[in-house]
């Protein structure tokens, strides 16, 4: 069996790369960029016509869209024991459902125009006039995740699972928003607690060495 993950860590793949870290999957990485035309090959559009990464090949299985791949990763490799990242009822799987659709229709567009007009685009790009109506309308959704998280530490209830890959992988795009999420202390604390993990330590460590 082969497991190849496509994508380069500074992106989205780094989702299912997290993932991935987090349950020691032996798995092979294909660091493409978004840039260039990588994705544009008649080799990749094979494998995803929309031109996009991040896609899991899972010895012939193919998985689109990033919150896909890491949901994908961790029912397909469940584990037995306490650290599996998939539900083991089905209380825990609704809160990872919900939360990971919560996370990219409430939040991402958002999180990605604050991290594109704050850090990441050329300064003479920016416009920080976008990155701050973007925290402007973050601040309603991080009120949402801070009275959840008044009754436990993870989404999901008493242990990490991958809800919180997917709704950290976004978070971590404002967490540089210091005043935005110095508001709401326990997602201040719970998404510090998920960015220490060795795993999205290592995931960043090849973001930036991509």
């Amino acid at each position: 069996m082969t497991l190849k993950i496509y994508g380069t860590a500074a992106s989205r793949t780094a989702r299912p790369l997290w993932v991935a870290q987090e349950m020691g999957l032996v798995y092979e990485h294909i660091p493409l960029s978004y840039l260039g035309g990588a994705t544009r090959t008649p080799a990749f559009l094979a494998i995803n016509p929309n031109g996009h990464i991040p896609v899991v090949d899972d010895d012939g299985v193919l998985v689109w869209e990033s919150m896909a791949c890491a949901l994908y990763l961790a029912e397909r490799f469940r584990q037995a024991d306490a650290s599996s990242l998939a539900a083991r009822t089905h209380a825990e799987q609704a809160e990872i459902f919900r939360w990971s659709f919560w996370v990219v229709t409430e939040c991402e567009k958002n999180a990605l125009a604050f991290l594109m007009h704050q850090r990441l685009m050329p300064p003479d790009r920016r416009k920080p006039q976008l990155a701050e109506e973007a925290q402007r309308r973050l601040a309603g959704p991080l009120r949402v995740l801070e009275q959840h998280l008044q009754t436990r530490p993870y989404l999901a209830g008493e242990r990490f699972t991958v809800a919180d890959v997917c709704v950290a992988s976004v978070m971590a795009w404002v967490e540089s928003a210091v005043e935005l999420i110095a508001q709401t202390p326990r997602t201040q604390a719970w998404l510090g607690s998920c960015l220490a993990r060795p795993a999205f330590r290592a995931v960043s460590l090849m973001a930036k060495n991509a």
